[in-house]
């Protein structure tokens, strides 16, 4: 069925050693959905998507996932050896056995056609975040998961990032979950947040999770006072490099209410 959630976490606990990582946490991500998992530096949030992916059993707890799905992995950081000579086309191919055409349409889709024959370990982070979710999609998946997208990637970069990864949910009608220890940077491509910090704080729109008492608890009352949904316009946006590039955008992001 569409509806059909793509994954659902219910009621799970995960412990290691003695120390809990997480309790009792609910989480669901649906066709056409960007969900947003928050928290500070060590809060489980990358062990939950481990859990959602099936690669770490829970203590407790249920994971299920629709049937016949296709997932699509986003890793935060991916070391490249400087002394291996492998070009993008060749790191693609290995990840994801496709013709070049295609590799060459899916790098074209997330802005970075350009790097087809470079080395991997000479493109830079923003262009290295964009080959691995190129790889990403040439799984066709039906749920994308980045892992702290905007790791590695300038302020400049960053905005236009989650731009494109909006517009890739738009064109493709996926489920996202993104993990990210910063809501405001995501807050324009969001559908609901969930705020974790080995449980479940509190979930909702990013507008709502940004006043509630336990994400400011977690984050200061100053960062949630200045949080609010971005809706202008530029008339520009900046390239891979982080160069200003005039031509029309989609809504970008500055405070409608400090």
């Amino acid at each position: 069925m569409p509806d059909e959630a793509l994954v659902s976490v219910s009621g799970v606990g995960l412990t290691l050693g003695r120390r809990p990582i997480l309790e009792n946490v609910d989480l669901e991500v649906r066709p056409g959905e960007i969900v947003t998992l928050i928290g500070p530096n060590g809060s489980g949030k990358t062990s939950l998507v481990r859990v959602a992916l099936g690669l770490v059993k829970p203590g407790c707890g249920a994971v299920s996932w629709r049937k016949g799905m296709t997932i699509g992995y986003v890793p935060q950081h991916l070391q490249v050896d400087a002394t291996l000579p492998l070009p993008v086309e060749r790191f693609l191919r290995l990840c994801a056995p496709k013709a070049r055409q295609r590799m060459a349409e899916a790098l074209a889709e997330v802005g970075a056609a350009h790097v087809m024959d470079s080395p991997l370990h000479a493109v830079s982070g923003g262009e290295l975040k964009r080959v691995l979710l190129a790889q990403a999609l040439l799984r066709d998946p039906d749920l994308l998961v980045l892992d702290e997208p905007s790791a590695g990637v300038d302020v400049a970069g960053q905005a236009e990032l989650y731009t494109l990864i909006k517009s890739i949910r738009d064109r493709r009608r996926c489920g996202v979950l993104l993990v990210s220890h910063d809501l405001h940077l995501v807050m324009a491509a969001t559908d609901r947040v969930v705020c974790l910090n080995h449980h479940v704080c509190c979930s909702g729109r990013p507008e709502t999770v940004s006043l509630h008492p336990e994400y400011l608890a977690l984050f200061g009352p100053e960062l949630g006072q200045r949080l609010a949904v971005y809706t202008h316009r530029h008339d520009h946006h900046h390239d891979l490099s982080g160069e200003a590039v005039t031509g029309p955008q989609e809504a970008m992001e500055e405070p409608v209410d400090g």
